[in-house]
């Protein structure tokens, strides 16, 4: 009982001196004229539930109700008819199934049509359901059936093409680029259910050029990514030998019309990008699309040009370079895209390499890859592409790199990566404005490369009592270079040469050499560092002797 009265005292302190406190605050603000709402007098917890919430709960209750439960309805609703479809009827007419699919398909249609303007969204799910029932119900009349009312497989394939055409009719005719969809797969499914090479690239030539005709007209550029994967996974599945018609999955023997048709699918895709309305701005989505297109068509082209046409495939692949390389210079003069032309440009490039191994022996195609790399760097200038640049260069170093893993001997040839090496620095020097180059970085890692490259690349090709002399041999071409061009970086090359001679001449001349050559290999370097020295003193004097003139000019 004590305890209890001692803690009621206690809470009644605290109560009186809270009251205390309260009093002194509205004391305080009365004298600061300060004014204060009822509802700010009042402890108050953070607002951690919106005022709205019953509205937005009422929302998505509506949502929910009206249009998830409305797709879901038609989704089980085709699930149970297409069971119903394909239930064995033993004891009646093969066109029975069929017959009862068409009524069906009626019955869509008429509550479509009688619920257009008061239940609008419903009426378009119902529809949409009645397009996929009916070429259910026409696919019915050949196949999942004991018995068939169609033998024909060709007659089949023409109702569905028709049935197929109506759907993208309707589709156009109400804008709707959920049907287009849908229709997209029903053609894809019509195509390779033909089963025949013509019939399945000339269709599928039609529906790419309608796919870009509904891109352009339209600007679904979702729709268009979509349309273009779905298209080259229809080349795919046709390639493997079309396992949806029962084969087995295997590469197929294709003809050279069906390798160069994958290319014209790129071609009819390009077209889709290259006349857009908006001829300046390069959206995500047309990046995306560019990159499928070039990506995928390649490819594709690459596995079977190689697994099935080796016997062409140089021919082939400089062609496809041909090809993408004037799509990228295409896309560069009429609309200055800067990446659908560096992708395409990259294609080609890929095809031109594999070109260049197809035709040529190991060791040798390494060189002509070398060379390759002017022409990327020539047109990447034109480009004005600072990423193919500098892919460019790390292409350069890795094939140099294999040449030297690969080749196993390293022959006078290899001298031609350091020829390359030189005239890439004096291209990007030349057209340094065209990227607009602030840096020397480019060009200082091709002459860095050039450097190595030369004394390793004679090292291993001259006998070994010329190695120095042939060092000392271009250490002086870069001098000239240097005169020629009034270009300071040869200077520095030349001496950094003729450093790299002197140690090697040190170290590996003095016990290596024959005692004649070793004699030579001495007094020439010396030679001419004398004449270096000499040289440099004159230079540096008629500085001297120019700078006082003008002193005294000043002067005077």
């Amino acid at each position: 009982m004590e305890e209890s009265t001692s803690d009621a005292e206690k809470l009644g302190q605290i109560i009186s001196y809270l009251k205390n406190l309260d009093a002194r605050v509205s004391k305080l603000e009365a004298h600061l004229s300060i004014t204060s709402d009822s509802s700010e007098d009042e402890l108050s917890l953070p607002k951690l539930i919106p005022d709205n919430l019953s509205d937005r709960a009422d929302s998505l209750e509506s949502q929910i109700g009206q249009f998830w439960f409305a797709k879901g309805g038609i989704v089980l609703l085709a699930i149970g008819i297409l069971y119903l479809l394909t239930f064995p009827y033993k004891n009646l007419p093969a066109i029975f199934p069929s017959l009862i699919g068409f009524i069906l398909v009626a019955v869509l249609f008429g509550l479509a049509y009688y619920m257009r303007t008061t239940l609008n969204y419903l009426s378009q799910y119902i529809f949409g359901g009645g397009l996929l029932l009916l070429y259910f119900t026409t696919l019915r009349l050949h196949y999942f059936g004991v018995n068939r009312a169609i033998e024909n497989n060709f007659i089949e394939i023409i109702l569905l093409i028709i049935v197929t055409v109506a759907h993208f009719y309707l589709s156009f005719k109400k804008k709707s680029v959920y049907l287009s969809s849908i229709g997209l797969v029903l053609g894809s499914i019509t195509i390779l259910i033909s089963n025949n090479p013509y019939s399945v690239f000339l269709l599928l030539f039609a529906m790419s050029l309608y796919v870009v005709y509904l891109k352009l007209k339209f600007e679904w550029n979702v729709f268009f990514i979509y349309a273009i994967t779905l298209v080259y996974l229809t080349l795919v599945i046709w390639l493997i030998n079309n396992p949806l018609v029962g084969n087995n999955v295997e590469l197929r023997e294709t003809s050279k019309f069906e390798i160069i048709s994958i290319l014209i699918f790129a071609l009819i895709f390009t077209s889709g990008n290259y006349y857009r309305a908006d001829k300046t701005n390069e959206s995500i989505s047309l990046i995306v699309s560019s990159i499928l297109n070039s990506l995928l068509c390649y490819t594709l082209f690459f596995i079977f040009s190689v697994a099935k046409h080796k016997e062409a495939l140089a021919l082939l692949n400089l062609g496809t370079s041909i090809l993408f390389l004037i799509i990228a210079t295409l896309y560069w003069v009429k609309r200055e895209s800067k990446f659908s032309t560096f992708f395409y440009s990259i294609v080609g490039y890929t095809a031109l390499s594999v070109a260049i191994i197809a035709q040529f022996p190991k060791p040798d195609f390494f060189i002509w890859l070398c060379w390759q790399s002017i022409l990327v760097v020539s047109t990447a200038l034109w480009f004005r592409s600072k990423i193919i640049i500098v892919a460019n260069f790390g292409m350069y170093l890795l094939i140099f790199v294999a040449y030297l893993f690969i080749a196993g001997k390293i022959g006078a040839v290899s001298l031609s990566f350091g020829v390359v090496a030189l005239l890439t620095a004096r291209i990007l020097n030349w057209k340094k404005d065209k990227l607009d180059l602030k840096t020397d970085i480019m060009r200082l890692s091709y002459l860095g490369a050039a450097f190595f490259i030369f004394p390793y690349a004679l090292y291993h090709t001259v006998p070994k009592d010329y190695v120095s002399l042939s060092w000392t041999i271009v250490a002086i071409i870069y001098y000239i270079l240097s005169v020629i061009l009034k270009n300071k970086k040869y200077r520095w090359m030349a001496l950094l040469t003729f450093g790299l001679t002197v140690l090697y001449i040190l170290f590996v001349g003095t016990s290596n050499l024959d005692p004649i050559y070793r004699i030579i290999s001495f007094i020439v370097l010396g030679l001419v560092l004398l004449a270096i020295s000499v040289f440099y003193g004159r230079v540096k004097s008629k500085g001297v002797t120019a700078n006082s003139e003008k002193e005294n000019n000043v002067s005077n």
